[in-house]
This record gives C-alpha cells, sequence and structure tokens, in this order.
C-alpha cells in the first residue's frame, strides 16, 4: 500500500510537469502560426477583408467554423475555377459581392492554415495608456481573444488538478497510516524526519559565505542587466498611438481606396519631411464623398470636423472666413540632434514607405511600429544594399570620382552641395 502511494506521488508529478510543458508547447506553436498568417494576410487579404468588417468581401471573424478547412484552401488558392466546378457553397459565397475573389496558386496548404489561426486571434490592437487624461494611447496590447481564455483555462484546470490530487494523496497517506496501526503496525514519521532534515540543510546553506556570496552576486548580475536593458529602451516608443482630432483610417484609403502615399505626403519625395497634407488636400474628395451612405443620409461626423475647420458649408459650397487649423499629434518624432531626409530615402534610395512605418495601409489607426532608436537605423544602412543602377543620383557621384580620378576640379556643387535640405533642415 505504502509502495502505491508513493508511485501515485511520482506519476503525478510526472504529469504535472509533462501537461505544463506541452501545453506551453503547443500555445507557442499556435502564436507562431497566427503570426506568419498575419504576414501573409496583411499583404494579399487586406485589401478586400477585415476581420471584423465587410470591406469588399464580408467579414472574416468565425470563417473556420462556416467552412472546414478542405473548402477554405481549395476556394483561397483559386476561387474562380472552385465556383466554376459547381460547388454550391462556393457559388453562394460569390453571390456576396460582384467583385470577383481573386486566385492565390502561390499561397501553400499551410500558408492557408497560418491565415486562418490569425483570424481565428485577430491583430494585436494598441492599448490605452494610463496616461490617458493627456488623450495619449499606450503601446499594441493583446486583446485578450480566444487563444488567451484558452489557455488561461487550461492553466487554471491543471492547477486545479494539481490540488485535488495533492488532497488525494493526503488522504492515501492518512488511511494507509490508519490501515497500519490497526493492524499493530508502528509508523515511523519519515516525511517529518525529511522535513527536518531539508530545514537543517537550509540553515547550514544561510551559513554558508561563499554560497551566500554566490547568490548576492547572481542577483547584482541579474539587476544590473536589467537595468543595463532598461536603459537601453529608455524613450523608445514604439507602439505609441496618439488619439487624433479627427478619425483618419490609413486602412480604408491607403489599403481599399489604394490612394498613393505621395498624393497627401508629396513632401516624403521632394524634401526632409513627409509634411501633413493640409485639408485642401481632403477636400479634393470629400467635395463629393460624405460617406451618408453609412449615416442615414448625413454627412459623415469625422467628414463634417473637415467641413467645420475649413468653415465650409455643404449645403452652399461656399467657404467662410472663421477658417481655424487642426492640431494634429506627431506620432514619429525624432531627437533634435538626429537628422533624417524622407527625399534622400524614398526618392534617391527607393525606400517604401512601410520599412519604417510598417504595415501602414492596414491601420485603422497610426501607431508608432519602427524603434527608430540610432541601433536600429545603423542596423538598417548596414544591411541595405545601395541600388545605383539608373539612378541619377550615384551617377553624380560617380562622375565626380571619375574627375577626381583624373584630376580634374570637384566642387561641393558637384556633389550636391547646392540641395536645400543640406542646410535648412
Amino acid at each position: 500500500m505504502r509502495s502505491i502511494s508513493l508511485f501515485f506521488r511520482s506519476v503525478t508529478k510526472s504529469l504535472f510537469l509533462v501537461t505544463l510543458l506541452c501545453s506551453m508547447a503547443v500555445s507557442s506553436a499556435n502564436a507562431q502560426d497566427a503570426a506568419a498568417g498575419a504576414a501573409i494576410f496583411k499583404q494579399k487579404c487586406t485589401a478586400c477583408h477585415g476581420i471584423d468588417k465587410a470591406v469588399v468581401g464580408p467579414a472574416l471573424k468565425g470563417v473556420d467554423t462556416k467552412y472546414d478547412e478542405a473548402w477554405l484552401i481549395k476556394w483561397i488558392k483559386n476561387a474562380p475555377a472552385f465556383i466554376a466546378s459547381g460547388d454550391a457553397q462556393a457559388v453562394k459565397a460569390a453571390e456576396y459581392s460582384p467583385a470577383m475573389m481573386s486566385a492565390f496558386p502561390e499561397l501553400s496548404d499551410d500558408d492557408i492554415k497560418n491565415i486562418v489561426a490569425y483570424v481565428k486571434v485577430g491583430d494585436v490592437k494598441p492599448a490605452a495608456d494610463p496616461n490617458a487624461a493627456a488623450g495619449v494611447a499606450g503601446a499594441p496590447a493583446d486583446k485578450g481573444g480566444v487563444s488567451n481564455f484558452m489557455l488561461f483555462g487550461l492553466l487554471a484546470v491543471i492547477i486545479i488538478a494539481f490540488l485535488v490530487i495533492l488532497v488525494l494523496n493526503r488522504v492515501i497517506t492518512t488511511l494507509e497510516r490508519v490501515m497500519l496501526q490497526k493492524k499493530g503496525i508502528a509508523v515511523e514519521e519519515e516525511e517529518g524526519a525529511e522535513s527536518k532534515d531539508r530545514f537543517e540543510g537550509l540553515k547550514k546553506l544561510s551559513k554558508n559565505k561563499k554560497f551566500i556570496l554566490f547568490i548576492v552576486l547572481l542577483c547584482v548580475i541579474f539587476l544590473g542587466s536589467a537595468g543595463w536593458k532598461g536603459m537601453w529602451e529608455t524613450g523608445v516608443h514604439t507602439g505609441y498611438q496618439p488619439i487624433q482630432p479627427i478619425k483618419f483610417s490609413h486602412q480604408l484609403h491607403a489599403g481599399v481606396n489604394k490612394i498613393d502615399c505621395q498624393y497627401c505626403h508629396s513632401g516624403a519625395f521632394t524634401s526632409k519631411n513627409a509634411s501633413i497634407p493640409s485639408l485642401n488636400v481632403c477636400m479634393n474628395c470629400h467635395n463629393y464623398v460624405t460617406a451618408s451612405e453609412k449615416y442615414d443620409g448625413k454627412t459623415s461626423p469625422e467628414i463634417m470636423k473637415i467641413y467645420n475647420a475649413l468653415d465650409y458649408n455643404e449645403d452652399t459650397k461656399v467657404y467662410g472666413n472663421n477658417t481655424k487649423p487642426v492640431e494634429w499629434i506627431r506620432i514619429h518624432n525624432l531627437p533634435d540632434l538626429a537628422y533624417f531626409n524622407h527625399s534622400q530615402h524614398v526618392a534617391v534610395a527607393g525606400i517604401e514607405c512601410q520599412k519604417c512605418h510598417g504595415p501602414i495601409q492596414t491601420m485603422e489607426e497610426v501607431y508608432q511600429y519602427s524603434p527608430l532608436t540610432m541601433k536600429w537605423c545603423i542596423n538598417c544602412h548596414r544591411e541595405t544594399e545601395v541600388n545605383h543602377k539608373d539612378n541619377p543620383y550615384y551617377d553624380k557621384l560617380i562622375a565626380a570620382h571619375d574627375k577626381l580620378k583624373k584630376g580634374e576640379k570637384v566642387t561641393a556643387a558637384v556633389l550636391g552641395g547646392l540641395e536645400c535640405a543640406k542646410c535648412h533642415y
């Protein structure tokens, strides 16, 4: 009976550890799948689909429960062919919108499974900052979706099971002692002796100066490492997402409607600053586009904010004199000691906006995507190859180097020294 109890204890402890490790491994694997699916979704799907809201196509929340995995793989890989085959579900799905679902034969089955995993979890939504009184939102935080609920639920079940096992083990031990006492067998308090010996060992360790020094050294190393890491993260505002005076959706404008970045941020291609577009640029479209179909025939409240700022009468189409500026809140803010030229990176180097600003075409509300630290910039400069082919900027430098080799005169103007941004920033 005693051996059974000991065996039971050993098995339960091992089972607990194995279950915990397996749950962590499964959770980690699912997260990786969702992360991989997020990248593909934002590249291939956001132009027509949202997770929680309909765009050109339907909202995809719950699509995994509505259709089985094999059907989704066939549909995403080649929807037109799937519809042509006469599949009843495919034909019905095609009736949602006159726009035909695009085919993605380049996606593997695993890619599509990752996309479905991402749709289940959803996006990481930047959460509110504790300093919300200042009207500022903080770093992105988990929405606490299904995956988190399942993980915490699993941990709760494991903890409850462990507690039940401890209680049962105590009951078994008590029953064993009672049965042995009835038989007249003396029961040694082995556990008490073990506990006493254990505490005795701890007392000896507490008096060991070398051991205490080792523990103190470990604490110093840990605290020093944490402090050093904390110093490097000071002033890094990745995820910073202020609440703007007008809700402008880049996901709608740049993603769905595919408006080029240059249309609004023309300065990014011609000068140091990307520039915030004036409201007159907004009015090029919103003179006519009022989104009234979504507000029972009335102009969108956010578009009305533009009209109010410009003192524009939407009925008479006349501008008044009582204009007032929109106080936009800056998101990407480099220190004064740093000089960054947008045109040098965008027009000369050919760097895409997403390189620094992230998947801007998928952001409902813009937040700081990159850390924008010195280390981050230096690593980019180390890794990015210069594309000098058919590039007038580098053609000038090559021509200047050729002149220097020949011993000819080269002025600062030849090297671009007359560019305004060289001095005026």
